[in-house]
């Protein structure tokens, strides 16, 4: 049996005009038509707002299914959305051209896939070295304590009691947790406002028209 597959798509408008963010709602919608005639199902998970109703800058998709690698390969590069402008009668230009990169889902703006949970983290007493007197070397008051999932690893032995000094190691492993997603979530905005200025105009992967006729938003 073929294990399932989740691919994250950016369709982003660059920083072209208002049609661009327009040809991103068209395009994603085509495309969320052609995953379902091959199995893979789309989910809508970020988007920027363009300047005008129901278009987008950039938009983020999920894309799941055991055939959604080869199908998100198809609609990957410069899209172009050929039709005539619906906000400007009196342009002959036709040819609006839309990014599609995929993204590495561990720098994409989704929820993070880890939450703190205690169970997740091995703690073990061991003797303090630190100040306090001969009863605090003696005793194994201080913790270290393991996130197994991440590897992370703190010590904590500024506390007389065993119990304290755990409150305190669980403390700092959620602190640094959140300082990890937090810098990944920065590095990650980055990439999408760079992906914004990298759209090719001309010769690309994939066009696409309207279907039965003129579309307007």
């Amino acid at each position: 049996m073929t294990a399932a597959v989740r691919v994250q798509l950016l369709l982003s408008a660059g920083r072209g005009p208002r049609e661009c963010a327009w040809a991103v709602a068209e395009l994603a919608a085509r495309l969320e038509a052609d995953a379902d005639q091959h199995g893979v199902s789309v989910q809508r998970v970020d988007a920027v707002p363009g300047e005008d109703h129901r278009t987008y800058r950039s938009l983020l998709l999920a894309l799941d299914g055991a055939r959604a690698d080869t199908f998100a390969a198809t609609w990957t590069g410069t899209l172009c959305w050929q039709a005539p402008s619906p906000y400007r009668a009196t342009t002959g230009r036709k040819n609006w051209y839309v990014v599609a990169r995929r993204l590495d889902p561990a720098s994409a703006l989704a929820p993070a896939d880890r939450t703190f949970a205690e169970d997740d983290v091995d703690i073990v007493a061991c003797r303090t070295g630190g100040p306090g007197g001969q009863h605090r070397n003696k005793v194994s008051t201080a913790v270290r304590a393991t996130h197994r999932p991440t590897g992370l690893v703190v010590v904590a032995d500024s506390e007389r009691h065993f119990s304290a000094n755990r409150r305190l190691a669980l403390q700092r492993i959620q602190q640094r947790l959140h300082q990890a997603r937090a810098a990944t979530e920065r590095d990650a905005a980055t990439d999408l406002w760079t992906t914004h200025d990298q759209l090719i105009r001309g010769n690309p992967t994939r066009t696409e028209r309207p279907r039965g006729g003129p579309h307007t938003p």
